[in-house]
């Protein structure tokens, strides 16, 4: 049953990021457009799930500690879509996620670190040696091949991915995930608005269907997916987590015909390998 989230999770946002690089093809469609009008639907999409399970939402959760960790979470997530999204209008789909899948790696660690119970040395050893796999998928002329644009994107998350995970795995502990996913996205749709208002009169009217698509997906994607951190914990999540990269990975080659790297999908065949293997001992 645990598997079922992080899975779940998994197929889902891979379909929405496959669906994200086809709406940022678009003519006139901008990281500015996208986030200015992606997250007003999620908060959207979060509050009819919301009124629906009605999970406990109440003054009383909320301490001066709590606050902090929200507001940093806000911040984060902004700065994080921002990045990504400018880098993914520039960047190959499949570049993209190998990136992404490298940043998870200091997050299962820094988790057995902070977290007793998601302590795990085998897990933490495989996890480390699929980020050498990604490494070496990118070594190009004796040193780390990136695009340009990517590089901001790979720091950052590099930089805060230890944190994002530390600080929702607390938030968590006083919140149910469609609580605070209510929360941040709420918070996050009034910034963009703020920030990129005059982008929303340009965006087209063919990329609606594919904005509403994706980001329903997502919403109940990362819904999953914290519901698997509440459940699982940290290091099981983001290691079966680690399936959406490769789906991601391989609908770039099929639906928007970019190039397979074989280094690449080597790297991906040890990451899955040690994902099973860290399962299965």
């Amino acid at each position: 049953m645990p598997l079922i989230y992080p899975i779940a999770a998994a197929v889902l946002q891979a379909a929405s990021q496959t669906i994200d690089k086809l709406t940022l093809n678009i003519r006139r469609v901008t990281y500015k457009t996208y986030d200015v009008i992606s997250f007003p639907l999620i908060f959207i999409f979060n509050l009819i799930i919301f009124l629906i399970f009605k999970p406990e939402l109440s003054f009383s959760q909320f301490s001066y500690f709590i606050i902090a960790l929200l507001l940093v979470s806000i911040f984060i997530g902004i700065i994080t879509n921002i990045i990504y999204y400018r880098a993914l209008k520039k960047d190959k789909l499949s570049e993209m996620q190998t990136i992404g899948l490298l940043s998870r790696v200091p997050l299962i660690i820094f988790a057995g670190i902070f977290f007793i119970e998601e302590r795990n040395y085998l897990t933490m050893i495989l996890a480390s040696f699929a980020a050498l796999s990604l490494v070496w998928s990118h070594w190009e002329k004796h040193h780390f091949h990136v695009a340009k644009q990517t590089w901001p994107f790979l720091i950052w998350t590099l930089a805060v991915a230890p944190f994002t995970g530390i600080i929702a795995k607390k938030l968590l502990e006083t919140f149910n995930p469609i609580s605070l996913q209510l929360m941040v996205s709420g918070a996050e749709a009034l910034i963009f608005i703020s920030l990129f208002h005059a982008s929303i009169k340009s965006t087209p009217k063919k990329a609606i269907p594919f904005l509403l698509a994706t980001n329903l997906l997502t919403t109940i994607a990362w819904i999953l997916y914290f519901f698997s951190f509440q459940i699982s914990g940290i290091v099981f999540t983001v290691m079966i987590f680690s399936l959406q990269p490769l789906l991601v990975y391989f609908a770039s080659i099929i639906y928007l015909k970019e190039k397979p790297h074989k280094k690449k999908i080597i790297a991906f065949i040890i990451i899955l390998a040690a994902i099973a293997l860290s399962q299965a001992i």
